[in-house]
Protein backbone atom coordinates (compact mmCIF):
# COMPACT_ATOMS: atom_id res chain seq x y z
CA UNK A 1 0.00 0.00 0.00
CA UNK A 2 1.22 3.38 -0.66
CA UNK A 3 2.24 5.87 1.74
CA UNK A 4 -0.21 8.34 1.01
CA UNK A 5 -2.80 5.98 1.08
CA UNK A 6 -2.42 4.93 4.20
CA UNK A 7 -4.41 6.37 7.65
CA UNK A 8 -2.43 7.76 10.60
CA UNK A 9 -3.11 4.58 12.54
CA UNK A 10 -1.85 2.16 10.33
CA UNK A 11 1.31 4.31 9.42
CA UNK A 12 1.34 4.48 13.18
CA UNK A 13 1.26 0.83 14.17
CA UNK A 14 4.33 0.05 11.39
CA UNK A 15 6.51 2.43 12.85
CA UNK A 16 5.67 0.91 16.58
CA UNK A 17 6.26 -2.69 14.65
CA UNK A 18 9.18 -1.65 13.31
CA UNK A 19 10.53 -0.16 16.64
CA UNK A 20 9.82 -3.14 18.41
CA UNK A 21 11.53 -5.52 15.83
CA UNK A 22 14.50 -7.65 17.21
CA UNK A 23 16.56 -6.68 14.09
CA UNK A 24 16.00 -3.14 14.90
CA UNK A 25 19.68 -2.44 16.29
CA UNK A 26 20.68 -4.29 13.13
CA UNK A 27 19.25 -2.42 10.66
CA UNK A 28 20.35 0.65 12.21
CA UNK A 29 23.70 -0.68 12.41
CA UNK A 30 23.54 -1.14 8.39
CA UNK A 31 22.48 2.54 7.59
CA UNK A 32 25.04 4.04 9.42
CA UNK A 33 27.70 1.89 7.62
CA UNK A 34 26.24 2.49 4.01
CA UNK A 35 26.23 6.44 5.52
CA UNK A 36 29.28 6.42 6.21
CA UNK A 37 30.32 4.59 2.57
CA UNK A 38 28.13 7.32 0.91
CA UNK A 39 29.35 10.63 2.30
CA UNK A 40 26.54 11.95 3.76
CA UNK A 41 27.79 12.36 7.47
CA UNK A 42 28.88 15.64 8.01
CA UNK A 43 32.10 16.01 8.30
CA UNK A 44 34.12 18.86 10.21
CA UNK A 45 32.42 22.13 11.78
CA UNK A 46 29.86 24.02 9.34
CA UNK A 47 30.67 27.33 8.28
CA UNK A 48 28.59 30.12 9.05
CA UNK A 49 27.08 31.71 6.18
CA UNK A 50 28.13 35.51 6.65
CA UNK A 51 25.45 37.85 6.88
CA UNK A 52 23.76 39.22 3.80
CA UNK A 53 25.03 43.03 2.82
CA UNK A 54 21.39 43.94 1.47
CA UNK A 55 19.67 42.70 4.80
CA UNK A 56 21.79 44.77 6.42
CA UNK A 57 20.93 47.87 4.40
CA UNK A 58 17.63 47.32 5.13
CA UNK A 59 18.03 46.61 8.81
CA UNK A 60 20.25 49.74 9.04
CA UNK A 61 17.32 51.60 7.27
CA UNK A 62 14.60 50.61 9.48
CA UNK A 63 16.49 51.27 12.43
CA UNK A 64 17.48 54.71 11.36
CA UNK A 65 13.94 55.93 10.41
CA UNK A 66 12.53 54.17 13.93
CA UNK A 67 10.38 51.48 12.22
CA UNK A 68 12.72 48.78 14.39
CA UNK A 69 14.81 49.03 17.30
CA UNK A 70 14.36 50.76 20.72
CA UNK A 71 13.36 54.05 18.36
CA UNK A 72 10.08 51.89 17.28
CA UNK A 73 9.71 50.64 21.01
CA UNK A 74 9.90 54.43 22.18
CA UNK A 75 7.81 55.49 19.63
CA UNK A 76 4.93 53.07 20.25
CA UNK A 77 5.29 53.68 23.76
CA UNK A 78 4.66 57.68 24.07
CA UNK A 79 2.33 56.99 21.29
CA UNK A 80 4.16 59.09 18.55
CA UNK A 81 5.99 62.37 18.70
CA UNK A 82 5.57 65.51 20.76
CA UNK A 83 5.76 67.59 17.76
CA UNK A 84 2.08 69.39 17.37
CA UNK A 85 2.83 71.02 13.67
CA UNK A 86 -0.25 69.69 11.79
CA UNK A 87 2.39 68.16 8.88
CA UNK A 88 4.39 66.43 11.50
CA UNK A 89 1.77 64.39 13.02
CA UNK A 90 0.31 63.77 9.94
CA UNK A 91 3.90 62.54 8.76
CA UNK A 92 4.55 60.77 12.41
CA UNK A 93 0.67 59.29 12.06
CA UNK A 94 1.54 57.49 8.40
CA UNK A 95 4.71 55.86 10.12
CA UNK A 96 3.20 54.69 12.87
CA UNK A 97 0.82 52.81 10.67
CA UNK A 98 4.02 51.52 8.47
CA UNK A 99 5.57 50.43 11.86
CA UNK A 100 2.52 48.74 12.65
CA UNK A 101 1.76 47.16 9.75
CA UNK A 102 5.38 46.05 9.47
CA UNK A 103 5.82 44.22 12.92
CA UNK A 104 2.24 42.54 12.55
CA UNK A 105 3.69 40.90 9.56
CA UNK A 106 7.17 39.97 10.75
CA UNK A 107 5.49 38.69 13.70
CA UNK A 108 3.23 36.25 11.60
CA UNK A 109 6.42 35.46 9.88
CA UNK A 110 8.39 34.37 12.96
CA UNK A 111 5.96 32.36 14.32
CA UNK A 112 5.39 30.69 10.66
CA UNK A 113 9.41 30.15 10.70
CA UNK A 114 9.42 28.56 14.30
CA UNK A 115 6.26 26.53 13.63
CA UNK A 116 7.80 24.86 10.89
CA UNK A 117 11.03 24.73 12.31
CA UNK A 118 10.16 23.09 15.44
CA UNK A 119 8.58 20.57 13.28
CA UNK A 120 11.08 19.44 11.12
CA UNK A 121 13.08 19.04 14.01
CA UNK A 122 10.67 16.72 15.47
CA UNK A 123 10.52 14.71 12.70
CA UNK A 124 14.38 14.46 12.44
CA UNK A 125 14.79 13.52 15.94
CA UNK A 126 12.04 10.87 15.40
CA UNK A 127 13.50 9.67 12.06
CA UNK A 128 16.71 9.43 14.44
CA UNK A 129 15.70 6.31 16.24
CA UNK A 130 15.17 4.54 12.64
CA UNK A 131 18.01 5.81 10.15
CA UNK A 132 21.35 7.80 11.73
CA UNK A 133 20.78 11.37 11.72
CA UNK A 134 23.34 13.72 13.93
CA UNK A 135 23.06 16.74 16.07
CA UNK A 136 24.77 18.68 13.55
CA UNK A 137 22.29 17.42 10.71
CA UNK A 138 19.55 18.91 12.83
CA UNK A 139 20.96 22.27 12.76
CA UNK A 140 22.52 22.73 9.06
CA UNK A 141 18.67 21.76 7.91
CA UNK A 142 17.48 24.36 10.36
CA UNK A 143 20.05 26.86 8.95
CA UNK A 144 18.34 25.78 5.68
CA UNK A 145 15.04 25.95 6.55
CA UNK A 146 16.23 29.87 8.28
CA UNK A 147 17.71 30.72 5.09
CA UNK A 148 15.01 30.10 2.84
CA UNK A 149 12.46 31.97 5.02
CA UNK A 150 14.89 34.80 4.79
CA UNK A 151 13.84 36.00 1.33
CA UNK A 152 10.11 36.19 2.52
CA UNK A 153 11.64 38.48 5.54
CA UNK A 154 13.72 40.43 2.79
CA UNK A 155 10.61 41.03 0.54
CA UNK A 156 9.09 42.22 4.07
CA UNK A 157 11.94 44.50 4.57
CA UNK A 158 12.49 46.13 1.52
CA UNK A 159 8.67 46.71 0.99
CA UNK A 160 8.42 48.90 4.10
CA UNK A 161 11.68 50.65 3.64
CA UNK A 162 9.63 51.75 -0.21
CA UNK A 163 6.83 52.77 2.00
CA UNK A 164 9.07 54.94 3.77
CA UNK A 165 10.30 56.54 1.32
CA UNK A 166 7.45 57.61 -0.36
CA UNK A 167 5.91 58.68 2.41
CA UNK A 168 9.20 60.61 2.81
CA UNK A 169 9.36 61.68 0.00
CA UNK A 170 5.61 63.16 -0.30
CA UNK A 171 6.25 64.80 3.11
CA UNK A 172 9.34 66.72 1.71
CA UNK A 173 7.61 67.43 -1.92
CA UNK A 174 4.65 68.84 0.42
CA UNK A 175 7.23 71.33 2.33
CA UNK A 176 8.76 72.38 -0.32
CA UNK A 177 5.33 73.39 -1.98
CA UNK A 178 4.28 75.01 1.38
CA UNK A 179 7.66 76.76 1.11
CA UNK A 180 7.16 78.44 -2.29
CA UNK A 181 4.87 81.52 -1.78
CA UNK A 182 2.66 82.63 -5.07
CA UNK A 183 3.85 85.09 -7.14
CA UNK A 184 0.87 87.78 -5.74
CA UNK A 185 2.17 87.43 -2.18
CA UNK A 186 5.79 87.92 -3.55
CA UNK A 187 4.60 90.72 -5.65
CA UNK A 188 3.25 92.24 -2.25
CA UNK A 189 6.05 91.47 -0.21
CA UNK A 190 8.87 92.79 -2.82
CA UNK A 191 7.18 95.65 -3.17
CA UNK A 192 7.01 96.58 0.86
CA UNK A 193 10.77 95.87 0.66
CA UNK A 194 12.24 97.55 -1.97
CA UNK A 195 9.56 100.45 -1.03
CA UNK A 196 11.46 100.65 2.86
CA UNK A 197 14.69 100.04 1.42
CA UNK A 198 16.07 102.74 3.61
CA UNK A 199 14.89 100.26 6.75
CA UNK A 200 13.75 97.07 5.38
CA UNK A 201 12.50 96.27 9.19
CA UNK A 202 8.39 96.16 9.12
CA UNK A 203 7.30 96.53 12.60
CA UNK A 204 4.99 94.02 13.83
CA UNK A 205 1.38 95.54 13.25
CA UNK A 206 3.21 95.58 9.51
CA UNK A 207 3.80 92.05 9.83
CA UNK A 208 0.51 91.41 10.48
CA UNK A 209 -0.76 93.21 7.51
CA UNK A 210 1.34 91.51 4.98
CA UNK A 211 0.92 88.40 6.41
CA UNK A 212 -2.81 89.02 5.89
CA UNK A 213 -2.80 90.08 2.59
CA UNK A 214 -0.52 87.00 1.52
CA UNK A 215 -2.30 84.65 3.23
CA UNK A 216 0.95 83.75 5.17
CA UNK A 217 1.83 83.42 8.69
CA UNK A 218 3.84 86.43 10.17
CA UNK A 219 6.46 84.12 11.60
CA UNK A 220 6.82 83.32 7.49
CA UNK A 221 6.96 86.96 6.72
CA UNK A 222 10.02 87.63 9.16
CA UNK A 223 11.70 84.67 7.76
CA UNK A 224 11.23 85.99 3.78
CA UNK A 225 12.29 89.32 5.25
CA UNK A 226 15.29 88.06 6.96
CA UNK A 227 16.37 86.06 4.02
CA UNK A 228 15.47 89.13 1.71
CA UNK A 229 17.84 91.74 3.39
CA UNK A 230 20.64 88.90 3.73
CA UNK A 231 20.01 88.06 -0.43
CA UNK A 232 19.96 92.27 -1.20
CA UNK A 233 23.02 92.52 1.00
CA UNK A 234 25.25 89.66 -0.61
CA UNK A 235 24.43 90.97 -4.29
CA UNK A 236 23.21 94.21 -3.73
CA UNK A 237 24.36 95.21 -7.84
CA UNK A 238 22.00 92.41 -8.99
CA UNK A 239 19.12 93.23 -7.13
CA UNK A 240 19.37 97.31 -8.18
CA UNK A 241 17.64 96.43 -10.97
CA UNK A 242 14.49 94.52 -9.35
CA UNK A 243 14.84 97.43 -6.87
CA UNK A 244 14.65 100.55 -9.96
CA UNK A 245 11.92 98.43 -11.45
CA UNK A 246 9.75 98.37 -8.17
CA UNK A 247 10.54 101.90 -7.49
CA UNK A 248 9.54 102.93 -11.05
CA UNK A 249 6.36 100.55 -10.66
CA UNK A 250 5.19 102.51 -7.28
CA UNK A 251 6.17 106.10 -8.82
CA UNK A 252 3.45 104.73 -11.49
CA UNK A 253 1.15 103.75 -9.02
CA UNK A 254 0.98 106.77 -7.30
CA UNK A 255 1.05 109.12 -10.08
CA UNK A 256 -2.21 106.96 -10.95
CA UNK A 257 -3.48 107.41 -8.02
CA UNK A 258 -2.93 111.07 -7.51
CA UNK A 259 -4.75 111.47 -10.99
CA UNK A 260 -7.34 109.51 -10.45
CA UNK A 261 -8.23 111.59 -7.11
CA UNK A 262 -7.98 114.72 -8.92
CA UNK A 263 -10.83 113.70 -11.38
CA UNK A 264 -12.86 112.32 -8.82
CA UNK A 265 -12.56 115.94 -7.24
CA UNK A 266 -13.50 117.74 -10.44
CA UNK A 267 -16.26 115.07 -11.13
CA UNK A 268 -17.72 115.76 -7.24
CA UNK A 269 -16.74 120.01 -7.57
CA UNK A 270 -20.25 121.74 -8.53
CA UNK A 271 -17.92 124.38 -10.22
CA UNK A 272 -14.82 125.02 -11.63
CA UNK A 273 -11.83 127.40 -10.56
CA UNK A 274 -12.79 130.14 -12.91
CA UNK A 275 -16.47 129.10 -13.16
CA UNK A 276 -17.64 132.75 -12.01
CA UNK A 277 -19.67 130.89 -9.86
CA UNK A 278 -21.69 129.53 -12.99
CA UNK A 279 -22.64 125.49 -13.93
CA UNK A 280 -19.97 124.48 -16.80
CA UNK A 281 -23.27 124.07 -18.89
CA UNK A 282 -23.16 128.19 -19.05
CA UNK A 283 -20.65 128.50 -20.99
CA UNK A 284 -19.14 127.96 -24.61
CA UNK A 285 -16.40 125.88 -25.91
CA UNK A 286 -14.11 128.96 -26.02
CA UNK A 287 -14.62 130.04 -22.18
CA UNK A 288 -17.06 132.53 -22.90
CA UNK A 289 -20.65 132.87 -21.27
CA UNK A 290 -23.20 132.15 -23.55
Amino acid sequence: MPIPAQSLDEAQAKKHALNCHRMKPALFSVLCEIKEKTGLSIRGAQEEDPPDPQLMRLDNMLLAEGVSGPAAAAAAASGGSSDNSIEHSDYRAKLTQIRQIYHTELEKYEQACNEFTTHVMNLLREQSRTRPISPKEIERMVGIIHRKFSSIQMQLKQSTCEAVMILRSRFLDARRKRRNFSKQATEILNEYFYSHLSNPYPSEEAKEELAKKCSITVSQVSNWFGNKRIRYKKNIGKFQEEANLYAAKTAVTAAHAVAAAVQNNQTNSPTTPNSGGYPPSCYQSDGRLQ
